[in-house]
């Protein structure tokens, strides 16, 4: 009999009890509550689940997709974008090297990438989930270790989680962990969170709480720990940085969590170094020649013509495309709604009408891209045709603060497919440019009743963005509308982004399998006027700010599904972007040194799997990096 049986008979008994001596229905209710609540404390699980049973039992040995036998050593080199300034990446102000958050801090729990939300325990060893879904405690593994040798305690991951709520950290944790009401410590290895209300999935979000220990910054206030070292939790420490230009990690030789199920095969490299580049050209000739062995190609072009030549054709590189399973989400043309000539939703689908998307497809990208239509592309939250009964049910008490065009069919990007052409989308644009106020003056030129021209600038750090924005401002120009490209460098482009010091940008937002807290952080109005988060476009919107608090407090997989179908339908009336497009694989080239697992995870980001899951093959090794890290 387990313990959670030989409780809930306890607590039936003694409510069998109370009730024959004629207590009220309430004491019943009261001993049967203190009862469940000590059952409770006593049932803690090596893993959670959101809305399924987690896939690996308490005695896994290793995750499916990894390779527990892959051979460890030798040094893998990567590419980094732009510079780099500081070591701290919870903060705001400043740009953090690469590979500094996945390598050096680990968290309380791994979060399988086979199953769309399960979450092991890892510095954490186990958990509880209270039944009340108003509070979740982790015990800690007395084995945990940071790399100055000091114990992982509860004390560290209290201190981690009130930096990281503090005003000196990057605000976007204050939407994540936002529903946190307080933080206890029992005992020293011992944490429990308490929640303000309930919320689907913030006891899953705790578990990737980053972890750092007290010492980190010598007391220093928490923004002002920048290019201080971190003492690290994850398995990797600084080995040395030339500030801007490379960083290099090494291996913990005493990283504590090596042979647990969640870390066994993983992180294989003794050396990990990230080499910057400038600019797109100078990176692909980079890896070409040798300066780096591996790349995730984001631009088309460079797949379809850059990745040649006799390295690929002797077999020296190579190219592959791996298929995967995410939930493609949105990329687009964020429009400032907070510059006044984005106010008007019609404005901003006028400008999507500009945008041809097939002929971009056939004539810059070689055909491989599909058109992003929804805010969860790819994915069973994509809203489609009129909403359903469960849609309506949520919409409905809205009624009063939506468009009646929310209750019709979900609009679709604007398309050239036959017998559609450019041409009737710009009269579209025209016909709704007009009724905004908008209209095309004797000198060609787009103008308000003020006399003011249409025109704005289109920000970006890297030049690739041309092939996307100039046939969509070409076409611009037809309908009397100025557009400038500006590529600044990628700081500038960072604290200009943080400070929505844009008029439009180009913006990613990569759809969880499981959306949640991160939607306050993307849709919010209030997170609309907090600079660094990642509501580019400034959505204000009281529906959709329902929308989410619905979607946090939702209880199933279909009332989640139902209530991100809903916000969906409202976002894509809103228009705040100009949707691009998505590939449903991710472009890979690489050294013919280096191996990984034949069995694939089903939802990933290649830069986070080539850290996790690679390796380098034991006869490229040099007979050095062969010895200098033992299993």
């Amino acid at each position: 009999m387990t313990i959670v049986s030989r409780c809930a008979q306890q607590a039936v008994r003694a409510a069998l009890r109370v009730a024959a001596v004629g207590r009220s229905c309430s004491l019943v209710a009261l001993v049967l509550a203190a009862l469940s609540s000590a059952c409770w404390a006593q049932t803690f699980s090596h893993a959670m689940a959101w809305g399924a049973q987690p896939a690996y039992p308490p005695d896994f040995e290793a995750f499916r997709y990894v390779n527990p036998d892959a051979p460890r050593g030798g040094t893998l080199t990567l590419d980094g974008f732009g510079s780099f300034d500081k070591l701290n990446p919870f903060t705001l102000k400043g740009v953090v090297a690469a590979g500094v958050g996945p390598l050096m801090f680990d968290t309380l729990t791994e979060q399988s990438d086979d199953e769309p939300f399960s979450v092991y325990g890892l510095i954490a060893q186990s958990m509880s989930f209270a039944p009340d879904g108003l509070s979740i405690t982790f015990r800690l593994d007395p084995r945990a270790r940071f790399s100055n040798g000091d114990p992982i305690l509860a004390a560290d991951v209290r201190h981690s989680f009130e930096m990281l709520m503090s005003r000196q950290a990057h605000p976007r944790f204050k939407n994540l962990y936002g529903d946190v009401k307080s933080v206890s410590t029992p005992d020293e290895r011992t944490v429990r969170f308490d929640f303000k209300r309930r919320n689907h999935e913030l006891h899953m979000i705790l578990g990737s709480l980053p972890v750092f220990s007290r010492k980190w910054g010598a007391g220093k206030p928490f923004d002002q720990i920048v290019q201080e070292p971190p003492i690290a939790s994850g398995p990797y420490a600084l080995d040395r940085a030339d500030w801007g230009k490379t960083i290099t990690y090494r291996r913990r030789d005493d990283y504590w969590a090596r042979d647990l199920p969640v870390r066994r095969g993983m992180f294989n490299f003794d050396r990990i170094t990230y080499t910057y580049f400038k600019d797109e050209v100078a990176r692909l000739e980079g890896f070409k020649a040798g300066q780096f062995d591996w790349i995730a190609e984001n631009s088309a072009k460079n797949w379809a013509r850059g990745h040649v030549g006799p390295k690929y054709r002797s077999g020296e590189i190579t190219k592959r495309e791996f298929v995967h399973a995410n939930s493609a989400g949105i990329q687009g043309f964020a429009l400032n709604t907070r510059r006044a000539m984005f106010a008007d939703p019609r404005v901003r689908l006028a400008l999507a009408q500009a945008f041809d998307f097939e002929w971009m497809n056939r004539q810059v990208f070689y055909g491989q891209y599909l058109r992003s239509p929804s805010y969860f592309t790819n994915s069973e939250m994509q809203a489609t045709g009129r909403p359903g009964p469960d849609e309506l049910a949520l919409l409905e008490p809205l009624r009063s603060k939506l468009p009646p065009e929310v209750f019709g069919e979900v609009p679709m990007p604007p398309d050239t497919v036959a017998p559609r052409t450019l041409r009737d989308n710009l009269r579209t644009a025209l016909a709704l440019l007009r009724q905004a106020g908008w209209n095309v003056a004797d000198d060609g030129v787009l103008r308000n009743d003020k006399g003011e021209a249409f025109s704005f600038e289109v920000l970006s750090y890297s030049k690739a963005l041309e092939r996307i924005a100039v046939p969509w401002v070409r076409n611009l120009e037809k309908l009397g509308i100025r557009a400038n490209l500006r590529v600044t460098d990628p700081v500038l482009f960072q604290k200009r982004l943080d400070d929505f010091d844009f008029d439009v940008t180009v913006i990613s937002m990569p759809a969880s399998q499981t959306p949640g807290n991160e939607l306050l952080e993307r849709f919010s109005s209030q997170a609309a006027d907090e600079k660094g988060s990642d509501n580019a476009p400034g959505i204000k919107d009281p529906a959709v700010d329902a929308l989410i608090q619905h979607l946090l407090a939702s209880s199933s997989r279909e009332e989640l599904v139902a209530t991100a179908r809903a916000l969906d339908r409202v976002l894509r009336h809103g228009w705040y972007l100009v949707p691009h497009f998505y590939s449903a694989n991710h472009r890979v080239a690489y050294r013919n040194t280096l191996a990984h697992p034949e069995t694939l995870p089903k939802y990933y980001t290649p830069q986070s799997w080539v850290l996790k899951s690679w390796w380098r093959k034991p006869e490229a090794q040099s007979p050095a990096a062969q010895t200098t890290v033992s299993r």
